[in-house]
């Protein structure tokens, strides 16, 4: 199935059509636009991404803590997001890594959407 979609850029203006035959979902690349995403980095030889300032602190959250627990909702829903998150990201040995690249990344956001 293929999906008209237009590309706009708020700063410039400028704004493009394009067609998109389906989502993809997992990776650095937008399931919706199907373009790459602008916040990733090289980090313990794979790519951390993130789609947004949201999802950073998502990321953020799950792999500074210490304890990670399994809460309600992970009982109806084995397949949350961040059990579904790579090894290597979730890996006590790259935590410094991670949060560094995290941090990277975030210092790369416009001022308004740092919080």
């Amino acid at each position: 199935m293929n999906f008209r979609r237009r590309l706009h850029c708020k700063e410039c203006g400028f704004f493009k059509d394009e067609t998109v035959s389906s989502a993809i979902v997992g990776g650095p690349v937008d399931p919706f636009f199907q373009r790459q995403v602008w916040l990733q980095a090289s980090c313990c030889g794979h790519v951390l991404w993130a789609y947004n300032v949201r999802h950073l602190d998502l990321l953020e959250a799950y792999v500074a803590a210490k304890l990670r627990e399994r809460g309600d909702l992970v009982a109806w829903a084995p397949s949350s997001l961040v059990e579904r998150l790579p090894t290597w990201l979730k890996t006590a040995k790259n935590r410094a890594e991670v949060l560094r690249t995290i941090r990277r990344l975030r210092s790369t956001l416009p001022a308004e959407e740092s919080p």
